[in-house]
């Protein structure tokens, strides 16, 4: 959702819908995330605002700085978070805030990032000393089965013109090299895992469409976008083989 180079708008009223598998993961991660109610806690990548909604709930005395790249995922966020959440729209590997926050969460989104070392060099900066970190992303092999099925489609005519070769936006890291470039920004008792996640999404096609695809649609003309969703829907394992990459971490 955030990232300079891989930076793409969403269908947000679609991922709004489909994206109870997002909010699992975010249940999760914010069952590691110590807060005593307070605190102002940045939700690096917020989407539409449903899981800010579950870290509001966590900060009853507090307030969330929630963040993203897409102007309509901004645009939804703020009008569901209302007053308890400054939404802010930017990329976070260049992100800036006027103080430090107190913590920092983040759901699904680093893998978007292709420069992990200025993520993490950013949210540093962004974090008072001591300020615990709690994330989780697509880690390595994360829905390789899936593309894998979708590189077989974008090979074939008439979408190879469009999609033949490219290689995609993700960036799927491994725990070890997370773990050395969270040390290298500055981060302290980093621990870093991986986790299998298989799951069949809600409306499979759909969220297909709005989550998987999206960055492989743009650059296909309008007229083909269709076809080629229906045809990765069609050959792809609805069970999606996710792996999600663990981050738990503190500011030094």
């Amino acid at each position: 959702m955030s990232a300079r180079s891989a930076a793409r708008d969403w269908d947000a009223s679609t991922y709004e819908r489909v994206s109870d598998p997002q909010v699992g993961w975010a249940r999760a991660i914010l069952d590691r995330l110590p807060l005593e109610g307070n605190e102002t806690v940045l939700d690096a990548g917020c989407g539409t605002g449903r899981v800010t909604q579950l870290l509001l709930d966590r900060l009853p005395r507090g307030h969330v700085i929630a963040v993203d790249s897409a102007p309509s995922m901004v645009e939804t966020a703020r009008v569901a978070l209302g007053e308890r959440a400054t939404v802010i729209q930017s990329d976070l590997a260049e992100l800036t805030l006027e103080e430090p926050v107190d913590a920092a969460f983040s759901n699904a989104v680093f893998h978007w990032i292709p420069d992990h070392d200025g993520l993490f060099a950013a949210l540093h900066a962004a974090m008072r000393p001591g300020a615990p970190l709690v994330a989780q992303c697509g880690g390595r092999g994360n829905v390789e089965r899936f593309h894998e099925t979708v590189k077989e489609v974008a090979e074939e005519d008439p979408f190879a013109e469009h999609l033949g070769g490219w290689g995609g936006p993700w960036n799927y890291a491994g725990p070890e090299e997370t773990a050395a470039r969270l040390e290298r920004a500055g981060f302290e008792a980093v621990k870093t895992w991986l986790e299998p996640w298989p799951l069949t999404p809600p409306e499979p096609r759909e969220y297909m469409r709005s989550v998987c695809l999206g960055h492989h649609l743009e650059r296909l003309p309008e007229e083909l976008r269709g076809a080629f969703t229906d045809a990765v829907a069609e050959r792809a394992n609805p069970e999606l083989d996710y792996v999600r990459l663990n981050i738990s971490a503190r500011r030094g």
